[in-house]
This record gives C-alpha cells, sequence and structure tokens, in this order.
C-alpha cells in the first residue's frame, strides 16, 4: 500500500498531529486537503510541543514534501507566523512547503465577518472559531471566492475583491458595523505575500499523482472529525468543508481508486467544543475530571471542550461514511487514569443516529468491567505492546473493534512519537 488517509471519527480533536506525525516517519508526501486554521495539530516531538494549524503535520521529518490542497482555505498571515515558528525550530528548511493554485484565501474582511456574525446570532451561535473559514467556504461555492493563482495576477485579483466589496459591505451594515472593504490597501497586502507564497504554489493535482506514480508513500491528512462534515455531520453544527474520507478526491483532485487505505482516529472517550448536540457529554464533576485528566482545552482556540464517554453508534457512524479499513484509539492512558468508565452501546428507543439524527440521541450506557486500578495508568502509559495492557483495558479495545468492525491499528498511550504501540504497517 502507497497510500492512506487519515481522518478524524469524531467531532474533531481526536490526535491527529501525534497520529500523522508518527505515519509521517515512513511518508514522502503528507497532503492536507480541507478546512483552514480552525484545526490544531499537536506534535510533541523530544519533549517539546509543536502546534500547526496550517502546515502538514510532517513538517518535522527534513525533507518530506509537506502539501497544502486545494480544498483548503488559507490564511497568509497565519500561514506565515506558522512557517516562521517552524523554521525557527530547525524545520521547513529544504523547500519542503507546497501550496495549490486553487486553494482560497482568508482575507481580513473574512475573519470580520465571522466574529461579527457570531457576536450577533445570540442563542443561534454555531461556535465558530471566528477565523474567516465559513465566510471563505462560503465565497467559494458562492463564486466570488480568491484563489491563492488570484494573488498572483493583480488584475484578477482587484476584480475579485471590489465583487467581494459589492456583496459584503451591505451585510456589515445590516449587522451594524459599518465596515469599508479598501480594496487598494489589500492588493497592495496581497502582493507582498504572492511574494513568499509564489514560489510554493504549484498544481496539487499534479503534485499528487506524480508522487503516487513515482510509487512514493502518500499520506493524506485530515482536519476536524467525520461528525463535523459539512454534508455528514451535526449539520447546521458543522465545519464549512468535507471532512470525511471522500474530502481527499474533492480537495486534492484525484480519484478514490488511488485511496488504498482509510485509517480513523478516535480518542478512548468523546470529546466536543462549540454548539451541537453531544449524547454522551458529562456533565458536573464527572466530566470536568475528564476534562482535567486530558488536558482538554483547544489548541487553537484554548476553549474547554465537553468531555464524556465513548459513543459507540456514533462511530460505527463514521467508519461507514469513511469506509475505515483501520482505527486508531488515542488517549487511552487518560481513560486509565479515571476510577470508573463507561461506553455508550446504544440509543434510546432504536434512534439510528444516521436515520434520525443525534437530537433524540439518549445514551445507554454499560460499565466497562474491572476498570479502576490505580496503578494502570503508569503501565498504559509505558505499554509498548498489546500484552502490555491490562487484560480489562484490551477487552475495551476489543469491544471497539467489535462494535465498529474495524480492526485496531494503532494505539496511542502519551503525547510522545514513543508512547505508541503499531499494531499493522501504514504502508
Amino acid at each position: 500500500m502507497s497510500t492512506l488517509a487519515v481522518v478524524g471519527a469524531q467531532w474533531g480533536d481526536e490526535g491527529k498531529g501525534k497520529v500523522v506525525d508518527v505515519l509521517a516517519a515512513e511518508a514522502d508526501l503528507v497532503a492536507r486537503f480541507a478546512g483552514g486554521n480552525n484545526a490544531g495539530h499537536t506534535l510533541v516531538v523530544d519533549g517539546k510541543k509543536i502546534v500547526t494549524h496550517l502546515v502538514p503535520s510532517g513538517c518535522t521529518y527534513p525533507g518530506t514534501r509537506c502539501l497544502l490542497g486545494a480544498g483548503m482555505v488559507i490564511d497568509p498571515e497565519v500561514f506565515a507566523e506558522e512557517i516562521a515558528e517552524i523554521r525557527s525550530q530547525g524545520l521547513l528548511q529544504n523547500d519542503e512547503l507546497r501550496v495549490s493554485y486553487d486553494a482560497h484565501v482568508i482575507f481580513p474582511f473574512h475573519r470580520e465577518l465571522d466574529g461579527l456574525r457570531e457576536d450577533t446570532s445570540g442563542s443561534k451561535s454555531i461556535g465558530t472559531t471566528r477565523r474567516g473559514i465559513g465566510p471563505c467556504y462560503e465565497a467559494k461555492v458562492g463564486r466570488r471566492g480568491i484563489r491563492v493563482r488570484d494573488l498572483l495576477d493583480p488584475a484578477r485579483l482587484r476584480d475579485r475583491l471590489e465583487l467581494n466589496k459589492r456583496v459584503l459591505e451591505p451585510e456589515f451594515a445590516r449587522l451594524g458595523q459599518g465596515k469599508t472593504i479598501d480594496v487598494d490597501a489589500l492588493v497592495a497586502r496581497a502582493a507582498e505575500w504572492a511574494k513568499w507564497l509564489g514560489p510554493m504554489v504549484c498544481d496539487a493535482s499534479a503534485e499528487t499523482l506524480d508522487a503516487i506514480d513515482g510509487g512514493k508513500r502518500v499520506l493524506f491528512e485530515g482536519a476536524q472529525g467525520a461528525l463535523l462534515d459539512v454534508d455528514h455531520g451535526t449539520y447546521p453544527y458543522v465545519t464549512s468543508s468535507s471532512t470525511i474520507a471522500g474530502g481527499v478526491c474533492t480537495g486534492l483532485g484525484i480519484g478514490p481508486t488511488l485511496i488504498e487505505g482509510v485509517w480513523g482516529i478516535t480518542k478512548a472517550y468523546t470529546t466536543r467544543v462549540g454548539a451541537g448536540p453531544f449524547p454522551t457529554k458529562l456533565e458536573g464533576e464527572a466530566g470536568e475530571a475528564l476534562r482535567k485528566a486530558g488536558g482538554e482545552y483547544g489548541a487553537t482556540t484554548g476553549r474547554p471542550r465537553d468531555c464524556g464517554w465513548l459513543d459507540l453508534p456514533a462511530l460505527r457512524l463514521a467508519a461507514r461514511r469513511n469506509g475505515l479499513t483501520g482505527l486508531v484509539v488515542t488517549k487511552l492512558d487518560v481513560l486509565a487514569m479515571l476510577p470508573r468508565a463507561e461506553v455508550c452501546v446504544a440509543y434510546a428507543d432504536n434512534v439510528d443516529p444516521g436515520r434520525d439524527g443525534f437530537d433524540r440521541a439518549v445514551p445507554v450506557y454499560e460499565a466497562i468491567e474491572g476498570w479502576g486500578d490505580p496503578s494502570w495508568a503508569e503501565r498504559v502509559n509505558k505499554a509498548r505492546a498489546l500484552e502490555d495492557l491490562p487484560g480489562p483495558v484490551r477487552a475495551y479495545l476489543d469491544k471497539i473493534a467489535e462494535a465498529t468492525g474495524v480492526a485496531i491499528t494503532m494505539i496511542s498511550v502519551g503525547p510522545e512519537r514513543g508512547q505508541t504501540i503499531r499494531l499493522r504497517d501504514a504502508f
């Protein structure tokens, strides 16, 4: 196998950064296919934390090509800051970055509009990251988006900005802000972006296909999670892009037959940030204990994540909609810290999330037998083989695999690269 897609199988924040970082050691190309800097992937290398928002998680391996696909939306100012921070740590020194001509560009007015909409939505707020992601994707679908290639053509860029000015200034006024979009200033700012972005731009489809045809190992990196997919997630409480494995094709411009495997990532429990249904959410002290044990605060926003027990019906749905061939379980060490653990095995009244949605989902729980030995946390943290795990922990993993019909291929037992149990080769 020379290609593998890695996607989130919950509501994001599943630990994709670490997993891709581990797998990228074997990859020649790591390609992000969707999302923007609303994603936050945390990598821990030799005890040092690196948080990426736009740069693919293969950035810690010198010489590994890192590609940002056409399905992404890119804020050039955030991108520049992120590149500078990563380079200050001695990484990305060898011309590893490539950016699709056709990725869309987030401008300051996208960010401002995003925040203003949230501020004026009251109880209907979605809970966005206020990074301009939604308004940028909205412009893309509305055929007034501005692509990376447009930054390289000042006349075309000016036309696109004038169109956005005509459409958006009336909306700013309706929302109570007399915003004027200064086209001249933005054209000048974009000219500066183009100077350093220009050498990175490429035909992402051709770049990816050339790597595959050349027998290279290609890792497709997802952002957010399956249950936040704009078409297949908990709509309208979703992100603005395609987060499932099918997004690889549209976001990079390749055919589905080129995706040879799809691994989904799930925590050993469940988290969610922002508004929207969350059937297994734990309230009060129980939720706070899980949040504290797992350090569950957003890498992008710093917001505390809601926490709950693992939701197997939701995970089955994600497995089906991604066609998962493998399952990666993360933060098993966190769950091992708790004195007790439960798992949602079904929803009451035969509610099916694909048919009925999640609003009426009332979880049916089973306690995990034998859970709670205080010595487990250290034992799990030090485990490097399946046999090193306590029996009840292995039984819990077996239950997940059986309920989803997907074999577990990797287990994360801590934030460091080495704190990983590999059960199947990626390539």
